[in-house]
């Protein structure tokens, strides 16, 4: 029987701006249960990030606010809690991965210091039991000399090492939920294969849940055991990773997979979807994908689809599923 860990219901995250009231995620439902890895997938500028920020409770207010909807941690609703009980939970029970290691490790903190401190923070550790639990992290994630990278700064280290860091310090206390966000955009294909298989690793070991965030459907095909494709705030298309990457149903889905470049055969061009992912708010009748979609139709420009199933544990929004 499956134990959501994590389940985010009919999330609505908006930004108060200038130009008016804009629905970065406008009703978005995903779970996540104990020990599975689900990924979030979809162009830039669909809504993935500020999900993630919106669960941590780090969208910046102002401009941002939750106006609607649930996140409930292990049935804890965490958006009517203050912040001193969101303190007691990020880092600790539920921990992040930055798309980019250099802007979120300090530049004047030792690596040492700075993994200790969530240690110390949430375990009452004192200081020499919490330096000795980073260097037990730092193994753990395969650095080096981790003995002598406690002492360092993270400018001295490589982008790998640094990200391998930031791994060791969201899962020093052990979380019952890690959140990734791109945690492989900046690095090279070799080092994005290892700390994936560092990943999944604390996934088996820990039974830790991963909600994984990527636009990169190879990394997807690797770790994941479910998928979210998101668009324009929206979740479109969910389901088993198999069932979507071989039976995707919606045109949005079937895009981002034609677009990938294939070894069998010989193209002059990629394929691209046409078009931009639309400006959060700027369509507010019918389908969202509609203006880029090869197969709309009048239905489509006029009335909003409902996430329908269509398979075992895969459901789509989309009229031509009918």
């Amino acid at each position: 029987m499956s134990h959501p860990v994590l389940q985010i219901e009919n999330l609505q995250t908006h930004f108060f701006t200038d130009r008016g009231q804009i629905p970065a995620v406008d009703g978005v439902s995903i779970t996540v249960n104990k020990g599975e890895v689900v990924g979030i997938v979809g162009e830039s500028g669909c809504g993935k990030s500020v999900t993630s920020l919106s669960v941590m409770k780090l969208v910046p207010n102002p401009p941002g606010k939750i106006v609607g909807g649930a996140i409930k941690f292990k049935g804890e609703d965490l958006v009517s809690v203050d912040e001193k009980r969101m303190r007691a939970i990020r880092g600790n029970e539920i921990a992040m991965i930055f798309q980019e290691p250099m802007t979120s490790l300090n530049p004047v903190f030792t690596i040492g210091d700075q993994i200790g401190e969530a240690v110390r923070l949430h375990t009452k550790a004192s200081k020499k039991e919490a330096k000795q639990r980073a260097v037990e992290m730092l193994k753990k994630v395969g650095i080096p000399r981790a003995e002598a990278i406690v002492d360092e700064y993270p400018h001295q280290l490589s982008g790998g090492m640094r990200q391998r860091v930031m791994i060791a310090m969201a899962m020093a206390c052990n979380p019952e939920l890690l959140i990734a966000d791109e945690p492989t955009t900046a690095l090279d294909v070799t080092i994005q294969a290892q700390i994936l298989d560092l990943m999944r690793q604390l996934n088996h070991e820990a039974h830790t849940a991963i909600l994984l965030i990527t636009h990169d459907l190879g990394v997807v095909a690797e770790m994941c055991d479910r998928v979210v494709v998101m668009y324009a705030g929206n979740v479109i298309e969910e389901g088993n990773v198999r069932s979507i990457l071989k039976n995707p149903k919606h045109p949005y889905t079937i895009g981002l997979l034609h677009s990938l470049p294939r070894l069998e055969e010989s193209q002059e061009r990629l394929y691209s979807i046409p078009g931009n992912v639309p400006i959060p708010g700027s369509l507010s009748v019918g389908c969202r994908f509609a203006p880029r979609c090869e197969q709309v139709t009048d239905k489509c420009r006029q009335e909003m689809p409902e996430l329908t199933v269509v398979g075992e544990n895969h459901r789509s929004r989309c009229w031509l599923g009918e």
